[in-house]
């Protein structure tokens, strides 16, 4: 069964940093690519980054770029969003969730599933 556990939300003031961790399980970690999502409260899901681990593709919304930073640890199943700079528009659940590749237009939400339970990240100004 394919399963994602995201841990490392949590409040932090605006300017500050979070380590986001999504642990895959259930299917060949190698031949996939994984893509962070956020939700705020009334917005639609909102996909934020992906990476391939089949291809070594990166992709980042225009809104993140240069201030977070995906990585994959191929020997522990796990992907990690690193958050620098964060700001209140940031405020959202992220969640993980797979696909078969990192797509060059992005982390499009119809070409993912296995969607994890979320870790809330709340940006105070």
């Amino acid at each position: 069964e394919v399963q994602f556990v995201e841990s490392g939300g949590g409040l932090v003031q605006a300017g500050g940093s979070l380590r986001l961790s999504c642990a895959a399980s259930g299917f060949t970690f190698d031949d996939y690519a994984i893509g962070w999502f956020r939700q705020a409260p009334g917005k639609e899901r909102e996909g934020v980054s992906c990476i391939g681990n089949n291809d070594g593709h990166i992709y980042y919304i225009d809104p993140v770029k240069g201030r977070f930073t995906i990585s994959s640890d191929k020997a522990k199943n796990m992907v990690y969003l690193q958050m620098n700079s964060l700001k209140p528009e940031d405020t959202a659940v992220y969640s993980c969730a797979v696909a078969r590749y990192c797509s060059a237009y992005g982390p499009l939400w119809w070409a993912y599933k296995n969607w994890g339970q979320g870790t809330q990240v709340t940006v105070s100004s």
